[in-house]
C-alpha cells in the first residue's frame, strides 16, 4: 500500500479564544487559550501564527516529539497581551541548540525585542528573554512578500488599535490567510449593505482564492453596533468577505471568552441559517484548540513563488522616526488629534489652514504622509492631492494624502489620486496606528531589474529576428487579443526587451510602442527566465513606487511568461496586465503559458529561428 504524501499545509489550532484566557468546565470542546496557530508545509517548514496562551501546549508537543534542534518561526500580528503572554512559556525557546526566528510588525517606536522584553521584566517575571537559551532572530515587518522556507509569505495591514499584520501563506499550490484581529474598515450601515470602501476591497483581495482563511469572528452582526473601534469582526462579515474573496473554507477564530461551548455552537448555527446560499461553495466552522486541518495542494501548478524576493523585511528602512506629517485640517479639535497622535510617535509635524499654504509646505518639507481636510479653504476639487500628483517626485507626487471627510467619494478621489480615506469619528488610537500603516507603506522603494548574464547574445538574438520597430503582424496581433479576452484584463501584449528599452511587438490597450527598460516588470521575467506573478504591484517593494504603478497605466496585476527561443535566449515576455489586483487559479496560468508557448512558436517557426 503506498503511503500518503502529506498536505501542503497542515493547519493545527493551539488557541482560538480571544481577548483574554478562558478555562473551564463549560469550555472544553472549543477551548480558552488565546491565540496561537501552528502551520507545517509538507517540507516540514514550520510557523507558528501569535504566541498566546496556546503557544505552550504546543511547545509541550514538539518537544515530545523527540525532534532535535527544534527551528521554527514565531509570526506575531500584534503586540497585545493575548497575542504575546505565551511567549515566555514556550518551552522550545529555553533549550539550546534550537533556533527560531520572530516576526512581527515595524512600528514607530520600541523595537520587536524591546516590546517583548518588556513583559518578561523582573517586575512581571522572573526570567528575562536573555536567558533563553535558543538561537533568536528578530525580524520586523511592513507590508510586502518574504520567504521562510518553502512557504511565501504575504503581509497585509489589518483594522485594530494595534498596528497589526496579517498573512498569507502560499505553499505547494496552498493558500491559507491568518486575518486576526481585524475590524471592518467600513462603518456599521455600509459593512450590513456589504457597500465596502477601498480598504475593505483590499482586504477582499488580501484572502481571494485562499483554501483556507482564519478569520477574526469575535461578534455578531447584532452585537457589532456596541463593539465599533474595539478591532474585532462579525461573523457575518467574515463570511461575506470570504465569498466575495472565492475562498474554500472559513474558520471562525478569536472566540469572545463570555461565549461557552454551547453558545458558540448557538451563534455559528444561527449565522450560517441567516447567511445560508446554496450559491456559495464556502465552507464554514468554528475554529477549536486541538483542531487539525489539511490543505492539500491543487492538481496542477505552473509559475515559481520561490524566485520572489523578501520585501516584507524592514531591518534596513532606517530612522522612521525622523519622517514628517503634513496637517492641512482646518477643524481645530480634529487637528489636536491627529497632531497628538503623530507626536506620540515622535513624529515632526506640520500644519496648514488653507491649500496654498499647504503646498508651499510640501515642496519646501517633503512630508511622509499628508492628511488633507476634503473642505479645507483652497482645496476645491481635491486641488492639493492634484498638484502633488501632478508633481515631479521631489517635489511630493509620490507621498500618500489622506482625506479627512465625511463620506468618502470614492471616484472623485481616485481621480485625484488620494490615497485613503479618514472619516470621523475616529479614536486617537485609530489615528495612531493609522498613520504607522500609511507611513510604513511608503517605505519600500522601485526596484531595477539586473542584466542576465547572457544579455550579450540574448541581444544578438533579439536583433536577428529583425522584429523592433516593425509594423503589427496579425499572427502576434491574434494572440494578444486573445489573451486580453482570455484572463479578462485591459492590458494584454508581447514584449521584447532591448538594450535600453521594452518594445511591444503586439499590445492590446495601450497606445505606446515603448517604455524605458529600467521600468520595464519584463526585464525581470528575463533574468528570471520564468514565469513572474505579481498579485499586487502596490503590496510589492520591488514595484511599487514603479512609475508604471504609480502613474500611467497604473499597473497592479501583472503576469510575464518568457519567451525563450530554441537557442536558449530569452528575448522578452508574454504578458497580462490588470489595474486591480487579481488572483488566478493554476488551470488559468496554465492556459497563459499556453498562450506564451503559442507566441513563441510563431517567433521561431515563422523567422525561421533554429537552436
Amino acid at each position: 500500500m503506498e503511503s500518503q504524501s502529506p498536505p501542503a499545509l497542515r493547519v493545527q489550532f493551539w488557541g482560538t479564544r480571544g481577548s483574554l484566557a478562558k478555562p473551564g468546565r463549560t469550555r472544553t470542546r472549543y477551548g480558552g487559550n488565546t491565540s496561537c496557530v501552528q502551520v507545517t508545509s509538507a517540507a516540514g517548514t514550520l510557523l507558528v501564527l501569535d504566541c498566546g496562551t496556546g503557544i505552550h501546549d504546543l511547545g509541550c508537543a514538539l518537544m515530545a516529539s523527540g525532534k532535535k534542534p527544534i527551528k521554527g518561526s514565531i509570526l506575531i500580528g500584534h503586540t497585545h497581551w493575548d497575542h504575546i503572554q505565551g511567549l515566555p512559556f514556550f518551552a522550545p525557546l529555553f533549550i539550546p541548540g534550537n533556533e527560531w526566528d520572530i516576526y512581527a510588525p515595524r512600528g514607530l517606536g520600541q523595537s520587536l525585542r524591546e516590546t517583548l522584553a518588556g513583559q518578561m521584566q523582573y517586575t512581571y517575571f522572573p526570567i528575562s528573554l536573555e536567558a533563553m537559551g535558543a538561537k533568536i532572530r528578530y525580524h520586523e515587518l511592513v507590508e510586502g512578500i518574504f520567504q521562510v522556507g518553502d512557504i511565501k509569505i504575504t503581509t497585509r495591514y489589518l483594522n485594530h488599535p494595534a498596528l497589526t499584520l496579517g498573512y498569507r501563506m502560499e505553499s505547494g499550490g496552498a493558500t491559507v490567510v491568518y486575518a486576526c484581529d481585524h475590524e471592518p474598515f467600513s462603518k456599521p450601515a455600509e459593512v450590513a449593505s456589504r457597500d465596502y470602501n477601498i480598504r475593505d476591497q483590499r482586504h477582499v483581495e488580501f484572502l481571494t482564492g485562499a483554501d483556507l482563511v482564519v478569520h477574526d469572528s469575535q461578534y455578531t452582526a447584532a452585537e457589532y453596533p456596541q463593539k465599533v473601534g474595539w478591532g474585532h469582526s462579525t461573523m457575518e462579515y467574515a463570511m461575506d468577505v470570504c465569498r466575495a474573496a472565492g475562498a474554500k473554507r472559513l474558520a471562525f477564530t478569536h472566540h469572545d471568552p463570555m461565549r461557552d461551548d454551547e453558545a458558540i455552537d448557538a451563534v455559528v448555527a444561527a449565522v450560517r441559517a441567516a447567511k445560508h446560499d446554496p450559491a456559495s461553495p464556502l465552507e464554514v466552522f468554528a475554529a477549536a484548540d486541538g483542531m487539525a486541518v489539511d490543505v492539500a495542494a491543487p492538481a496542477a501548478l505552473t509559475g515559481d513563488s520561490a524566485a520572489t524576493p523578501d520585501t516584507a523585511l524592514a531591518s534596513d528602512l532606517g530612522g522612521l522616526v525622523e519622517h514628517s506629517v503634513l496637517l492641512a485640517v482646518a477643524s481645530s479639535a480634529q487637528a489636536s488629534t491627529l497632531a497628538d497622535a503623530a507626536r506620540s510617535h515622535r513624529l515632526r509635524v506640520l500644519e496648514a489652514k488653507d491649500g496654498p499654504t499647504a503646498w508651499r509646505l510640501v515642496r519646501a518639507e517633503h512630508p511622509s504622509l499628508v492628511i488633507v481636510e476634503r473642505d479645507l479653504p483652497g482645496n476645491d476639487d481635491f486641488a492639493l492631492c492634484r498638484a502633488m500628483r501632478s508633481a515631479t517626485p521631489v517635489e511630493g507626487n509620490d507621498v500618500p494624502v489622506v482625506v479627512l471627510a465625511d463620506t468618502e467619494d470614492r471616484v472623485a478621489g481616485q481621480a485625484a489620486g488620494v490615497t485613503d480615506w479618514l472619516t470621523p469619528p475616529f479614536s486617537p488610537t485609530f489615528a495612531r496606528t493609522h498613520m504607522q500603516a500609511w507611513i510604513m507603506r511608503t517605505s519600500c522603494r522601485w526596484q531595477r531589474a539586473a542584466k542576465p548574464e547572457d544579455e550579450a547574445s540574448r541581444l544578438a538574438a533579439l536583433r536577428a529576428l529583425n522584429l523592433l520597430d516593425t509594423a503589427p503582424q496579425e499572427r502576434f496581433e491574434r494572440i494578444t487579443r486573445v489573451a486580453k479576452a482570455l484572463a479578462d484584463v485591459p492590458i494584454a501584449y508581447i514584449s521584447f526587451v532591448d538594450e535600453n528599452r521594452q518594445w511591444f511587438m503586439s499590445c492590446q490597450g495601450l497606445s505606446t510602442k515603448e517604455t524605458p527598460r529600467e521600468v520595464a516588470f519584463c526585464a525581470h521575467v528575463v533574468v528570471l527566465r520564468k514565469p513572474l506573478i505579481i498579485p499586487d504591484a502596490l503590496q510589492d517593494a520591488r514595484f511599487a513606487e514603479n512609475p508604471l504603478v504609480t502613474t500611467d497605466p497604473r499597473i497592479r496585476f501583472y503576469a510575464g511568461f518568457p519567451l525563450i527561443l530554441p537557442n536558449g535566449a530569452c528575448i522578452g515576455t508574454l504578458c497580462f496586465v490588470d489595474t486591480r489586483p487579481r488572483q488566478f487559479p493554476p488551470a488559468s496560468l496554465v492556459a497563459f503559458e499556453d498562450l506564451a508557448e503559442m507566441a513563441k512558436q510563431e517567433i521561431a517557426l515563422k523567422t525561421g529561428v533554429t537552436g
